[in-house]
């Protein structure tokens, strides 16, 4: 038994997650949660948790959906089978910062962040001074240069680069920012981290 997350884009119209929802069982899949991830321009991007029976039936899987008119795989990729609902794992994450130690709370901000969007780098930055980081970073002055040319930009404009996120903690003067480069950061995940930020702010 494997647990896969399977982004798709359907078209906004009713019956479209059904017929993706009747394709995964026609696999033997069982989809065990549901978020939506972007709305709006007559498409929908939905993310999946699927429990499959083995590792052999994804590509059976990803072409039963893909079959379905209108209807486009982005990405699949397996998860750990406890893998938390991402609402309630930011709900620990936001839990996790008010019960540390006002010290700690900003790495576990960064790595909270690195968790919730399954980032390959996680950055808390005052100007271009890393405070606290998990992983590997683009150069800090590259990155900090970049978040204060894009300070007039709404956190989730769909102009936004695809691979990196942002928030501000405007009382605290930071920022913290994360980025990965295997999929597209989407508009309801860059609402979790801006929310999480504004919550490490008040905290601190």
């Amino acid at each position: 038994m494997i647990t896969v997350v399977v982004r798709v884009w359907l078209p906004d119209r009713p019956g479209a997650l059904g017929q993706v929802a009747s394709r995964i069982g026609a696999v033997r899949g069982d989809v065990l949660g549901i978020e939506i991830l972007e709305h709006g321009a007559d498409r929908v991007v939905d993310e999946l948790t699927v429990s499959l029976p083995s590792e052999d039936l994804v590509a059976l899987l990803i072409n039963e959906v893909d079959a379905v008119d209108g209807v486009a795989v982005e990405d699949v990729r397996t998860v750990d089978i406890d893998r938390a609902d991402p609402n309630l794992a930011a709900l620990a994450a936001g839990a996790a910062m008010a019960e540390s130690e006002p010290d700690g709370r900003l790495d576990v901000l960064c790595r909270a962040v690195g968790r919730l969007l399954e980032a390959d780098w996680s950055v808390v930055l005052r100007g271009a001074d890393v405070i606290a980081q998990v992983g590997e970073s683009p150069q800090v002055e590259w990155l900090s240069a970049f978040l204060v040319g894009s300070e007039h930009l709404n956190e989730i404009d769909e102009s936004l680069p695809s691979d990196v996120a942002w928030g501000h903690l405007l009382t605290s003067g930071l920022t913290v920012a994360c980025g990965r480069a295997d999929r597209v950061i989407h508009e309801r995940e860059r609402v979790r981290l801006s929310l999480l930020a504004r919550l490490a702010d008040a905290l601190l």
